[in-house]
């Protein structure tokens, strides 16, 4: 009797541990979460416009098919991925940050030269029209789920530079907690996004004290995504600049910082109502700035370094 007791306060003590544990990482992950804010409303930004186009019975499959690629890249891939990384590399992790805010950097320098050439840009409806729509569903899930792996890599680098437990199974747990949170948060707001619409018509169809509101989601979700893709953008630049100026400070690079702080505290100072939000808006501007150069910076060597291929290229 005395050793199942004995038994039974170990499974006890081991049940208080495994509680403490979870409760541990479920407040980190909350807590990491937070910290890839940024790229978490890229995601959500980008996302809908691989959906646009389509009938709407597919809507909702679409966005399905690209949550799930982008959890399996998160759990199967990202996830022990950052795991050996933090085991046996940590070293590697702010080089590889780095380079993921150089991407975000790029791609939000890359939208922004968009807006100030007016590149034109092919309607969804006319390619839908140029392929059969399974294949460009296809084409397009692949494309969003490729988009999404460097988007889900920054997310899990990140967290994983923010999570303070030093032993491997709580990291793991809160890696998978947050892979999980952010996927059901930035699908579930996707799938709501291009479903507005949808909602609108039906509330106009059907009359009544709501219909007021159906015609604003429906003639207010173009200019709603329009505005969605400037914030996403901003977010980049926002986001690669900030991972960027943060990875320059642990190399012994600090001005860049300095700079951001010196500007947020002048706001600070400077605006007695909100201090503390507008210095916030300074200091994530004074990131974008930093993004937005360090794009163009990335664009102009990528052209550079490119250039004699594409030269071949057009040769052949």
């Amino acid at each position: 009797m005395s050793g199942l007791l004995a038994l039974l306060d170990d499974v006890v003590a081991l049940t208080k541990v495994a509680a403490a544990t979870i409760d541990d990482a479920a407040a980190q992950a909350v807590k990491v979460g937070s910290k890839t804010a940024g790229v978490v409303i890229d995601d959500a930004a980008v996302t809908p416009r691989y959906v646009t186009g389509f009938a709407a019975q597919r809507e909702l499959p679409i966005v399905g098919r690209i949550a799930y690629g982008s959890l399996k890249n998160k759990l199967l891939f990202l996830l022990p991925a950052a795991l050996l990384l933090s085991l046996f590399l940590p070293q590697a992790i702010t080089p590889l940050l780095m380079l993921g805010g150089l991407y975000l950097a790029y791609e939000g320098f890359d939208k922004v030269l968009h807006w100030v050439l007016g590149a034109p840009h092919e309607s969804p409806q006319a390619a839908v029209a140029a392929l059969d729509s399974k294949t460009l569903e296809d084409q397009r899930v692949a494309g969003a789920i490729r988009t999404d792996f460097i988007l889900s890599a920054e997310i899990m680098a990140i967290s994983l530079a923010n999570i303070e437990a030093p032993d491997l199974p709580t990291k793991a747990l809160v890696l998978g907690v947050v892979a999980l949170l952010v996927t059901v948060a930035v699908y579930g707001v996707v799938a709501l996004i291009v479903k507005a619409d949808d909602l609108g018509v039906a509330l106009v169809q059907r009359g009544g004290i709501l219909a007021p509101v159906g015609r604003l989601l429906v003639h207010g979700m173009p200019p709603f995504l329009q505005l969605l893709s400037v914030i996403g953008t901003i977010a980049m630049l926002w986001v690669g600049g900030g991972i960027l100026v943060h990875g320059l400070q642990e190399y012994g690079i600090s001005e860049p910082e300095h700079w951001i702080h010196a500007l947020s505290d002048a706001v600070r100072t400077a605006v007695p109502i909100g201090a503390e939000v507008w210095a916030w808006v300074a200091s994530a501007f004074g990131a974008a700035i930093v993004g937005l150069v360090a794009g163009a910076a990335t664009a102009l060597v990528w052209k550079i370094v490119s250039f004699p291929f594409a030269s071949t290229k057009a040769e052949h």
